[in-house]
Order: C-alpha cells, then structure tokens, then sequence
C-alpha cells in the first residue's frame, strides 16, 4: 500500500515538472522557438485548430521562425492568429509562407521575464509540496487504521521527503538554466 501511494505521488511530481517544462519552452527568450507558438490556435473552417496541426513550423535561423501551411488559403487566418496572441510579434507572408522575426528583448522584459520564470518555478514547487502532504496525510491514515506501524509510517514520510527534495531540485535547475538562456545577450 505504501508502495502504491509513493509511486503515485512521485508520477504527480514528475508530471508538475513535465509541465513546467512545457510552459517555459512556450516563453519568448529571443530565439526562435517552434514551442512559441503550441498555445496559439487558428479557427479554421469554424473549428479552433492548434497552428502546429496545420503547417510546418520551422526555424531556419536564430531569431527567425518560418511557418508553411499545408493550405495556403489559411494564411489570413493564421496571421490574425499570432497577431491576437501574446507574442507580440508581427507576422509577414509572402502568400506561401509566414515569417516571424523575434525581436531582441530588452533588458526591462529580460527582467519580467526572469520574474515570471521565478513564480512559475515556486508554484511548480507548491504544487510538489501538496503531492508530499497529500501523500503523507495517506501514510498517516493507514497509521490511523492500524495498517502500518509507526517505522513503517516514518520511513515512508521519510521516502516521500527524498524524493520531494529531488523533485525541488529539478525545478531548481531548470528554472536557472532557463533564467540563463534568458539573460544572455
């Protein structure tokens, strides 16, 4: 039963990570990242398609994204898409394809940026530390029930410490590496 809940406990860690990794990839650090654009959705023949299931999005360049729809008739829409978007960034199409030019980023959005990373991090970190609580409130119900004895119990709040402290310091670390990226010029 310990077994059980540890192992689901560390598949929900892992996950938060997994996410994390994913909203950052979806950040603007001045290069040009395909990832940038998985948010941004197209509406198309009335239905809201993701941009990456209608064209190629590639990066030829550093600061350069080029997106080729497999319809050419899409590229209205798509541009007004990325327009709408957060990205800030303004599309240019040359009636077959679509470039994006990142922009540099300035020192001031740099610093926002590096902000958000940093709350991002701490959330994915809150979220790992209401998996443990959760974990452990389990660990002390089968205490409660008699199911475990009190060894069995510390050990396993013991277990779900280490790996919670691995969790932590794998947001640590991705959360710097991307801090970095950032902050390069």
């Amino acid at each position: 039963m310990i077994k059980e809940i540890e192992k689901t406990a560390e598949q929900k860690m892992n996950k938060t990570i997994a996410i994390l990794k994913k909203e950052l990839a979806s950040l603007r650090a001045g290069r040009a990242n395909p990832a940038m654009l998985d948010r941004i959705t197209v509406e198309y023949y009335g239905v809201e398609t993701p941009l990456n299931q209608m064209a190629n999005i590639s990066a030829p360049e550093p600061r350069v994204m080029l997106i080729q729809p497999w319809d050419t008739q899409a590229i209205g829409l798509i541009e007004k898409a990325i327009l709408k978007s957060d990205l800030g960034i303004n599309p240019s199409n040359d009636g077959k394809v679509i470039r994006l030019v990142i922009p540099q980023l300035t020192e001031e959005r740099r610093k926002e940026l590096v902000k958000l990373i940093k709350k991002m991090g701490e959330e994915s970190k809150v979220a790992v530390r209401n998996t443990r609580r959760d974990a452990n409130d389990s660990f002390k119900k089968l205490k409660k029930d008699g199911e475990i004895t009190e060894d069995e119990l510390k050990k396993a709040e013991d277990d779900m410490q280490k790996c919670t402290d691995r969790a932590v310091k794998e947001i640590d670390k991705i959360i710097e590496a991307k801090e970095k990226e950032i902050m390069e010029v």
